[in-house]
């Protein structure tokens, strides 16, 4: 009897045993890291309200152009907002468009302070909130609700529609706040979240789409954001309900396997783990869940993550591959424009958070190179899909993962691939403008990312104004200038770029010391009226290693790519109206003299020119040019419209047929490109 007992024991614990280890290994999202008790986390570096920062210069040229074209007028130029809007209570849009354009109308409208659409973008805020159900439930009128008359309440939250547009009005509202104080919004983000925990376990954020549960770490941003304005505890619980509920990015992140099985056999299973947009908005959420539970871990998951993201999937642009999935390192594969200005926000949050000045430099690198060439100079059509090799732009289905059969990826038009990227692109430049400066933990400032700009702000609840000049990321010198009523004692962080080797600084002509490998230098002293902070970022011609050993050639925070004469035709299409295409007879296949990458300073010749008045991303206004030595490959042709690399040798060379003749070659800037080759063969 004993001998049987003692069995049943042992089988027992060994059952126990397996079940854990079952439970551990199947569940996708099992929790990895360690627990502690909650502890939030103050972020590194505080956003200052929007509206505090102000563009200037060539940022300022942008952002105009934004404001009188397809920004500003959206609602009057885009059938889709502009009908019956379901945001502003009628039967129109009520998914993800408007919130979107919104997300970078409301940043532009007080950047610029421009009434107009100040007052056009807060109509539909207002609808927002004062149609918000007694319930807490707030946007567009349900179909539920226009049949029954009846509103969305506890009992019937299943009648609700998908958590995932009201996570993007969300974000509208919060910025909305920052340039307000509107007493209205936080009462109603606190009802609305209260209605969030009682309901979802009824309604898992991922009942309606897997959109939002891909995307929860957007709803996660904004409670732990009125979390730091109340201090109401159960804005954190809700946060870890909604972690729970949504994708393990965290977890995938962190333990590595995920970003390489997203490389092979992008296929339709589980392919929302690999979208691009949603990985996008993913690479944050390590941070915010350390920000509420103040885990370390999770901010090397963070890093891993990233490393990984990139070394697997990155382009020399500062961007990975997404079309629409992870699809490589090649640079033949296309990057949605969703992806790009979801990423930048990504960073953007989490330099905010962490104070990590790597992500800076990440952020740096995809926003002056990524961004400018999938829009066109007046920011009214876009491209869906960029290439960072790409040698033409028309309809096809070329490489991606997401063909469709009306060929319309590649093209710039409005309606080219899908629209969300026409209502999302206006979020990229705001929301960088908006990060140009923090307040640090110690109640000073911080100037991480640099252009012009002027910041008017309050510091000790004095009345600061600092004014930005320069021409970054085209120049090397950040000057600014201090205008205050009274002398002021703060300490203000300066970030050295990684790329940057001889960087300097002065004040009011004195050299201020700081450790060489330095990359946040910090001055604290007693500031005055008239005060004058210089600082020098050399920038050198440098050469990174990408897929198939090709090489990219740098100077500062911009990636250059070869000059091409690009000749544009508008063409119409019967359902998608007009879009464009861009074709060049410049030869292109060429690989750079082994002899000019191993010697860059002393063979790479840099011109460059002021920059024009009327500042466009074109390749008219590419203040810089470099010439560099070539040799053509004859064997390297377009297959496809694709510019497929040649594969090099281990050592790095192309050892196919090359001509004998050395040409010299203009490389300019690829942010003031449509058609380049940025990832070159390297030959003898």
């Amino acid at each position: 009897m004993k001998k049987q007992l003692l069995t049943t024991k042992i089988f027992t614990f060994q059952f126990l045993i397996a079940f854990i280890l079952s439970s551990c290994t199947t569940n996708t999202n099992k929790e990895i890291y360690t627990k502690k008790e909650s502890t939030f986390v103050t972020s590194m570096y505080q956003e200052v309200a929007l509206g505090e920062i102000q563009p200037n210069g060539w940022l300022e040229d942008q952002l105009t152009i934004m404001l009188n074209n397809s920004t500003g007028h959206l609602d009057e130029i885009y059938d889709k907002v502009k009908i019956d809007n379901g945001w502003l209570g009628g039967n129109g849009d009520d998914w993800e468009e408007t919130p979107y354009w919104l997300d970078g109308a409301v940043p532009l409208a007080y950047q610029l302070n421009n009434e107009r659409l100040k007052q056009k973008v807060k109509k539909y805020i207002d609808w927002s909130i004062d149609n918000q159900r007694p319930s807490g439930y707030f946007g567009p009128i349900t179909e539920w609700e226009r049949e029954t008359g009846n509103k969305v309440d506890f009992e019937n939250a299943d009648k609700g529609e998908d958590w995932w547009p009201r996570m993007v009005m969300l974000k509208v509202i919060q910025q909305y706040y920052t340039a307000t104080k509107d007493k209205r919004v936080v009462p109603f983000m606190e009802k609305y979240f209260d209605y969030q925990l009682k309901t979802l376990d009824k309604c898992p954020i991922g009942k309606w789409t897997e959109w939002a549960q891909s995307r929860g770490v957007e709803n996660i941003r904004i409670a732990q954001w009125l979390y730091t304005v109340n201090g109401d505890e159960k804005l954190l619980t809700l946060a870890e309900k909604i972690k729970k509920q949504s994708f393990a990015w965290s977890e995938w992140l962190g333990n590595r396997d995920w970003a390489i099985n997203a490389t092979v056999n992008p296929d339709g299973k589980t392919w929302m783990h690999r979208h691009g947009v949603n990985v996008g908005m993913a690479i944050k959420e390590p941070a915010e869940n350390y920000q509420r539970t103040g885990d370390s871990t999770y901010l090397k998951a963070s890093k891993i993550g990233f490393n990984d993201l990139m070394t697997l999937h990155g382009l020399p642009n500062g961007i990975f591959s997404a079309d629409e999935d992870l699809h490589g390192n090649a640079p033949i594969q296309g990057t949605e424009l969703c992806a790009v200005v979801e990423t930048m926000f990504s960073l953007e949050e989490i330099i905010g958070i962490t104070g990590d000045p790597f992500y800076m430099d990440a952020l740096e690198r995809a926003t002056f190179n990524a961004l400018p060439p999938q829009t066109t100079d007046d920011f009214n059509e876009k491209q869906y899909f960029q290439l960072a090799n790409q040698i033409e732009i028309d309809r096809g289905v070329y490489a991606f993962t997401l063909p469709f059969n009306r060929e319309m990826n590649n093209v710039l038009g409005v309606k080219s691939g899908y629209t969300c990227c026409y209502v999302n692109m206006h979020q990229g430049w705001t929301k960088f403008t908006q990060h140009l400066w923090f307040k640090n933990k110690e109640g000073g400032l911080a100037a991480l990312i640099y252009s012009p700009n002027t910041i008017s702000t309050k510091i000790k609840n004095q009345e600061i104004v600092i004014k930005e000049n320069t021409s970054y990321p085209f120049g090397k010198d950040v000057n600014f200038e201090i205008t205050t009523g009274k002398e002021i004692d703060f300490p203000m962080d300066f970030r050295i770029p990684k790329w940057c080797n001889n960087a300097s600084i002065t004040v009011n002509g004195e050299k201020v010391i700081f450790e060489k490998n330095k990359s946040i230098v910090t001055i604290n002293r007693t500031w005055k009226n008239g005060d004058l902070i210089k600082l020098s970022l050399p920038m050198e011609v440098k050469v990174s290693q990408w897929a198939e050993n090709s090489r990219a050639i740098e100077r500062g925070p911009l990636v250059y790519g070869l000059k091409m004469k690009e000749i544009w035709q508008q063409e119409t299409e019967k359902t998608e109206g007009n879009y464009f295409t861009v074709h060049t007879n410049s030869d292109w296949n060429y690989g750079l003299l082994r002899e000019d990458i191993e010697n860059t300073n002393k063979n790479v010749k840099v011109s460059s020119s002021p920059l024009k008045e009327d500042f466009k991303w074109n390749i008219e206004n590419a203040p810089f040019e470099l010439k560099i030595r070539a040799k053509k490959i004859p064997d390297w042709q377009a297959v496809n419209g694709l510019a497929h690399l040649p594969v090099s040798g281990r050592e790095g060379i192309y050892k196919g047929n090359v001509t004998d003749k050395i040409e010299t070659i203009s490389l300019i800037p690829v942010g003031f490109t449509k058609l380049r080759i940025q990832a070159f063969p390297v030959v003898n």
